[in-house]
């Protein structure tokens, strides 16, 4: 009975452990995801002041919190990255859509990641609760309630 016992701690212990390399692994990729959907949002935006800019002249981060305001010789041609390092030459708008439709993907992407991260939570919380029963129940002298899972 006590090796019965000691043998699904350990298992129940294994299973707690890969819930949460997962769940850490989700994590990151999600957080990917919302820095990607920030980073094409802001590129829109910028796209979109560009366009309603009288002379074309707009602030360039440089980095460290400095800026230069810097004219864009020719604002209605965007050099877009399509992926796997192969960038083309699109026009604003085009580049625009390209980008909200990116975004659309990316929050796709993230609500169902986000489904998989609960779900595996959930679990993750049985197998946790399942050992807290297991610990209690040795604590108290008792033998541990049958598994229902």
């Amino acid at each position: 009975m006590v090796n019965e016992v000691e043998r699904e701690v350990q298992v129940l212990q294994h299973y707690l452990s890969e819930y949460g390399q997962q769940m850490e692994m989700l994590s990151q990729q999600l957080q990917m995801i919302e820095n990607g959907r920030a980073e094409a949002a802001a590129a829109v935006e910028t796209l979109t002041a560009l366009a309603a800019s009288e002379d074309g002249t707009v602030l360039l981060p440089v980095g460290g919190g400095a800026s230069l305001r810097v004219k864009v010789l020719e604002p209605d041609r965007v050099l877009l990255s399509i992926g796997a390092n192969v960038i083309v030459e699109r026009q604003s708008a085009e580049a625009k859509s390209f980008l909200e439709d990116r975004m659309l993907e990316m929050e796709a992407s993230g609500k169902r990641l986000a489904e998989t991260l609960g779900k595996i939570q959930g679990q993750a919380n049985e197998v946790a609760r399942r050992l807290d029963q297991i610990y209690r129940a040795v604590q108290q002298g008792q033998a541990p309630p049958a598994s229902t899972g």
